[in-house]
Formats: structure tokens, sequence, C-alpha cells
């Protein structure tokens, strides 16, 4: 399978349910070899956005038919809003209408919001259906598609309804990521910039020296960020699949994150702008325990403001909305918040002993 140069190949371990991610160029022409020893039929139904859709759809169509493999589309609107039940049933009536069948695969083509929703529809539909992620951002490619979590938003908070439900194949191919808008593809970049935080001290330093390369998605440079981060999400995705311990470190800034984006009624900030506030915010929190370095947090609020990133949430936000916000976060413990900090870049550790008054402390 390992036909491009400088093509990564990556497996998540899950036993019976293992599953390779493949991180490269020109993946998407090859879609139809690369899926077909993973389609328990030789049918497919694509499910893509009506902004990916003009861009990828034909290419992913033409592999598929270069394989003879069938296939049928469902084309969702684009944007965050469309996580939620109304396209939800919309999405599994169209499924249901495509007389999909137990084993017919769905291919989730776009962003995270068509991998979550997309996943989760796969997850109910039928009692269960396999699915394949194509991601097209760099979001999803670094984070949304790999790890099985899938899900919608409900008013009250985000995927705060949802399973867990591996795919059978990850295709990240970097090529899509040249068509992004930049705001888009800084949103991915706060993703990768966690990953540095949790667990890989020598990514973190690439990024602080790497800043204009990347930003001028220079593949090699793409080609590392993607795989580096996939391996890092994979081995601990391996060792906690459904987040009863280590995995919530993958959390890292998103307790801060999507109690923000919930307060602002998820407008205004993107998944992204709001993890890397988070970033900032987990950091601050650490060196406000005693736990980290005042060097540390401003290593963290400066790389996010580089790569052109918010380090704040608006000032318009009351911390006290905020606050609420996370009464409606579904990685909640017994009644308790857990927030992710770290005592030096490259290790982090969970915790549930935070007060509010510590929280709104870093809020303000």
């Amino acid at each position: 399978m390992n036909e491009a140069e400088n093509e990564s190949i990556l497996r998540v371990k899950l036993g019976e349910r293992s599953y390779d991610i493949l991180v490269g160029e020109g993946l998407l022409v090859r879609a139809g070899r690369l899926m077909k020893p993973v389609l328990a039929q030789s049918r497919v139904i694509i499910v893509t956005d009506d902004n990916v859709a003009p861009l990828y759809l034909s290419a992913l169509c033409g592999a598929l038919d270069g394989e003879g493999i069938n296939h049928s589309e469902i084309i969702l609107p684009a944007g965050e809003q469309t996580k939620d039940f109304a396209h939800f049933r919309e999405l599994t009536e169209g499924l249901l209408g495509a007389k999909a069948e137990r084993d017919t695969t769905l291919v989730a083509l776009g962003g995270g919001v068509i991998g979550d929703i997309t996943g989760f529809a796969a997850a109910v539909t039928l009692r269960g259906l396999p699915f394949i992620q194509i991601p097209t951002t760099l979001l999803a490619q670094v984070d949304s598609s790999v790890g099985g979590k899938t899900g919608v938003d409900y008013p009250g908070g985000k995927n705060i309804i949802g399973a867990f439900h591996q795919p059978r194949l990850v295709l990240a191919d970097i090529s899509t990521l040249l068509t992004l808008s930049a705001r888009e593809f800084r949103c991915g970049i706060a993703e990768v910039i966690k990953y540095g935080i949790i667990s890989s001290a020598p990514l973190f330093n690439y990024l602080e020296k790497s800043v204009s390369k990347i930003t001028a998605r220079k593949k090699d440079a793409l080609t590392k960020i993607v795989t580096d981060s996939c391996r890092i999400k994979a081995g601990i995705v391996a060792k906690d699949e459904r987040e009863s311990g280590v995995r919530a470190v993958l959390n890292m800034g998103h307790t801060f994150g999507h109690a923000i984006e919930t307060a602002l009624g998820f407008r205004k900030l993107k998944h992204g702008e709001a993890v890397a506030i988070g970033l900032v915010m987990a950091s601050r929190l650490s060196y406000s325990l005693g736990l980290l370095k005042a060097e540390a947090v401003n290593r963290v609020s400066r790389l996010v403001a580089e790569f052109g990133l918010p380090t704040s949430p608006p000032r318009s936000l009351d911390p006290e909305d905020i606050i609420k916000g996370m009464l409606h976060d579904k990685k909640r413990v017994s009644g308790k918040h857990r927030f992710i900090v770290f005592d030096r870049i490259g290790r982090a550790s969970i915790r549930s002993d935070i007060t509010k008054n510590e929280i709104l402390n870093v809020l303000r």
C-alpha cells in the first residue's frame, strides 16, 4: 500500500477493531484501491458537504469507479450547525432511503463535522454500519478522524450525544489541505500544538521553529505534523479506547474551549480557535497551581499567537457564562470537571480538584 514517497502508515491497535491511518499525497485518487480490502460489499455511501463536494467528490467517485465499487452520495450543508438532530435525521433517513444494508460502508468525506455526524449515523443506523474517514481539513486529519469519537451537538453542549465507533480506515491526503482557507488551516494547528504539549516536546519545538514553513503549507512540514499527531493519538487510543483513563489527556484545552463554544452558541469562534484559547487557559491554570514555570506559559501563548490564533476569550463573554457551559461538559465525572494540566511541555496529567474560584481567576 505504501506507493507514494513520504507516505506514512500508522496502526491503531484495538484488537479485532484495529485499523490503518494513511498519511500522504494522492491518496484520494487511489482511494478505491486502498479502501477495497476493508469493504464488506462492493458498495459505499459517501457523505460530504456542499463545500467539499465541488472540490473532491468527483475525484473520489472516479477512484471508486476505477475499482468497480458502486456508490451513492448524500450532501449536507457545510458548517457546525449541521451537527444537530435535524441534519442527523436527514442523514439517517437518506441512508435508509438509499437502502443501506448492514455491510454497506459509509465514507465520510470532509472535515470534523462530516466525520462526526457520519460516524454517529454509522454507529446507530441498522445497529451499526462500517465507515471510513477521508478527512479533508487539518483539524480532522490530526484529531477528529482518529479514535472513534462520533456525535452531534446539543444546545447545552458540544458533542454531548454520540457514540464510540471506530472507522475501518483513515485516509489523510495532505493535498486536500492546500485548498483550506487560512482560518480553517489555523484551526487544525491548535490541535497539533495540543499534541506537543501533552506528549511531545520535540513536536512542540518543531512547531516553534517551523511557523513560516507550516504556514506556507510545505508538503514535508504537513506530512510531519499530521503523521506525528496521528501517531501520538493512535498510541493513546490503543491504551484507553473509551476514555476511562489516560485518553482524557487528549482533552487538553477542550474543557475551556468547549465551554467557550457553548457560551457563544457555537458561533463567532470555530472549534480550533476555542481550543487554542483553551490551551492558553490550561497553561495559565497549570501555572496558578504551581505546576508550570512562567517561561512555558509564555511559550504556549506565543506559539498560539504566532499561528494567528486567539489567546483569550472575547471580552464580551462573561466568565460566569463559561462556567455555566462547563456544567454541560460530557467529560464531567461524578459531578466534577476533569482539567488537563501540565508541569512541563510534553507531559500532562488529569486533575479533578480544581475549584470554581481557581477557574474564574484564570478566565479573568
